[in-house]
């Protein structure tokens, strides 16, 4: 199993710095993004759609540093009821699915998207009660007449491409957890195949999910093509406060009920260590991908600190693995 990067942290350097950055700490694999919401700052994707030269060249500067690409990732909403919006999200997808073909990488990562509540819609509208009835209503156009149809032209698009596309589970868009992924998966048929997670545990965390549990029911489903690693601290006295559906800003740390944090700073290398082992004992072994958003450190500390306890977390395991072969 690799420890990766996903590397918006780093936008204002150039994918050599990144790459300079993520050898010295160990880091194999890097994940790059391909527009929508975190942009593209380490992958040009349209001069790299239309050169195979270029192409080339970026799998050569992995390759000769011993480093793979883990996937490409397009994080926005190609559902957005705004239809500029919803069209560059929609584009930056194809995009990055063409692009993964041709680089012979197999994941794009992203989100299943947010509809509005009907067809004058102007903004998303993320749907988490049952009554009043409208708001199940509103799902209900939102899945017939928004989510199913788009996501099954989109599942041919990727088996054309013999390409996954992983769905991080984040509340804002319709599939949001275990459940949803799965009536995703159902309402597409024969391809849903093509649709799975980029499992990140932080968001399960303070909605009440035991992501042990989740990734362990995703892997049954083989469901889970790619993880990101990152962390979450809920605060007992915000939260008990207050609950954990929380819309103040991130900046606002002190006030939260919940914030993210660096691996292993939410949750000890005990957990990780736990992590790492329902992945790889349910057939996980690609890359542990980190995403920093952690407020309380900068892009260096927060990472390096990840680093370590991955470290830990992914060699106590590799031992215990050779341990158990050997008996």
């Amino acid at each position: 199993m690799r420890i990766g990067l996903f590397t918006p942290l780093f936008s204002d350097k150039s994918l050599d710095q990144v790459m300079d950055i993520a050898q010295d700490l160990g880091i194999t694999a890097l994940e790059l993004g391909a527009g929508a919401y975190p942009g593209s700052p380490h992958l040009p994707v349209e001069k790299l759609l239309e050169s195979k030269k270029e192409r080339d060249a970026l799998l050569k500067k992995f390759s000769d540093r011993g480093m793979i690409l883990s996937g490409i990732s397009v994080h926005g909403n190609p559902l957005h009821p705004n239809t500029e919006i919803a069209n560059d999200h929609h584009n930056a997808f194809v995009n990055a699915v063409k692009l993964a073909d041709a680089l012979d990488i197999r994941i794009v990562n992203g989100f299943s998207g947010c509809p509005g509540d009907g067809p004058r819609a102007k903004n998303p509208n993320w749907v988490t009660c049952a009554w009043p009835d409208e708001y199940r209503e509103i799902l209900d156009w939102q899945w017939s007449k928004r989510v199913i149809p788009y996501w099954r032209k989109q599942a041919q698009l990727l088996k054309d491409h013999n390409v996954k596309f992983a769905i991080e589970l984040h509340p804002g868009f319709v599939a949001y957890s275990n459940e949803h992924l799965f009536q995703l998966r159902d309402a597409i048929g024969k391809n849903g195949s093509y649709i799975g997670t980029n499992f990140d545990p932080s968001h399960l965390f303070w909605q009440g999910i035991d992501p042990l549990k989740a990734v362990r029911e995703l892997l049954d489903h083989d469901a889970v093509f790619h993880v990101h690693a990152k962390d979450v601290r809920i605060d007992p006295v915000n939260s008990e406060l207050n609950g954990n559906l929380d819309a103040k800003s991130y900046g606002d740390i002190s006030k939260r009920s919940w914030v993210f944090r660096s691996v292993g700073y939410g949750h000890g290398v005990e957990w990780w260590r736990d992590f790492v082992s329902v992945l790889r004992a349910n057939g996980y072994d690609h890359v542990l991908s980190i995403e920093h958003e952690d407020g309380l450190m900068s892009p260096m500390e927060g990472l390096s600190k990840a680093v370590e306890t991955l470290k830990s977390a992914v060699i106590v395991e590799s031992a215990g693995e050779m341990f158990w072969a050997k008996d």
